[in-house]
């Protein structure tokens, strides 16, 4: 039976996130934040008056207008995806021919090599300096030597929590002729992001989330942003109805409430400063945690030649984080949730300490 499979997917194996109940979960850069009781209402009366018998409206116009108005773009250039993930899949299966190849680099998000794989593009990666930020003469340079299709990559990055200035991205969309697909999922954090420009830019597609800022990660929601030619091409390869109803209202409710939106968004913000001042004070006491990048995301990335061992002794607190090879991904939560994850390190560092000493 296994024959019958093409050879890309026959060793796949399913995503596999972090299962179990943990009493602290920092490990998929979700929102600590919930939705008011007030919003929730509103939600609910949208869908006990929603036609679910009936399909979605397959461009979610009234979705797409709420985005536009809260982000200040034109609603015309925006599509709606099931999570940005979708909007990947089809950005990569679809906007280049078979064989064609991709730019990314390394590290940053892995679902990009994967889509990439498993279309049957050539995946070319390109590592990031030693302090983990993109050289972007050496990308323009590759893209221009290697025949390159399409340059995918997030800003600011997952995992590295590290940001790229608008200068930067900038002078690499203009300076390539492949499509830029640019991943600001994490963008509401930092302040450089093209959106407003996007237009100025025939090679361009920006794409944005749900999942992180706006605490909507359960309902799968994200779009991309494009000039007009490019907007037309992806609604119409992607499915007909691919953000259903359910999703629609809720997305759209919540964007309706911009200031809401942006109090949680300062609240984020200041909930990582807390957590990245906490772990850097840990750094200067304990050399094991080798260095704690300066975030510009919802989380904080440490590197450890301890990962592992801190990762498991996390876990027996029953505390998620995320674990990368020699790095640590913490994700900034609540005022609780930070202060018992940083006190849980601090004793997992001493105890290291003593079995060295």
């Amino acid at each position: 039976m296994n024959e019958l499979l093409p050879k890309k997917i026959r060793d796949l194996t399913p995503y596999d996130p972090i299962q179990g109940d943990y009493q602290i979960r920092l490990d998929a850069n979700e929102s600590f934040l919930h939705l008011t009781g007030l919003i929730k209402g509103v939600i609910a009366r949208r869908l006990s008056d929603a036609a679910l018998n009936r399909y979605p409206d397959p461009y979610a116009q009234k979705l797409c207008r709420a985005f536009g108005a809260f982000y200040g773009v034109d609603p015309a250039l925006v599509t709606a995806g099931n999570g940005s993930d979708e909007l990947i899949s089809i950005l990569v299966g679809c906007f280049l021919d078979k064989g064609s190849c991709i730019l990314t680099f390394a590290p940053d998000f892995s679902m990009y090599r994967f889509y990439g794989d498993l279309y049957e593009d050539r995946v070319v990666v390109l590592p990031k300096r030693e302090d983990l930020t993109i050289d972007v003469d050496a990308a323009i340079q590759a893209v221009k030597e290697q025949n390159i299709g399409m340059v995918l990559f997030s800003n600011p990055c997952n995992p590295t929590s590290l940001g790229l200035s608008a200068d930067k991205v900038r002078r690499l969309v203009s300076s390539v002729d492949a499509l830029v697909v640019l991943d600001e999922a994490y963008m509401d954090f930092y302040d450089q992001s093209l959106l407003d420009e996007v237009q100025q830019y025939d090679n361009l597609v920006i794409l944005r989330t749900c999942s992180k800022a706006l605490g909507l990660a359960g309902i799968r929601l994200g779009f991309a942003v494009a000039n007009k030619t490019l907007t037309r091409a992806l609604r119409a390869a992607k499915s007909p109805y691919n953000v259903n109803s359910i999703t629609q209202i809720i997305g759209y409710t919540v964007l309706e409430h911009p200031d809401m939106l942006r109090r949680g968004i300062q609240q984020i913000i200041a909930s990582r400063e807390e957590l990245y001042q906490a772990v850097s004070a840990l750094a200067e006491r304990f050399p094991a945690l080798e260095t704690v990048h300066r975030p510009d995301t919802n989380f904080v990335f440490v590197k450890t030649g301890l990962a592992k061992e801190l990762y498991q002794g996390l876990l027996q607190r029953s505390i998620a984080v995320r674990l990368m090879g020699d790095h640590l991904r913490i994700t900034a939560g609540t005022k609780e949730e930070n202060a018992a994850v940083v006190a849980a390190l601090e004793e997992l560092l001493q105890q290291s300490e003593r079995r060295e000493g």
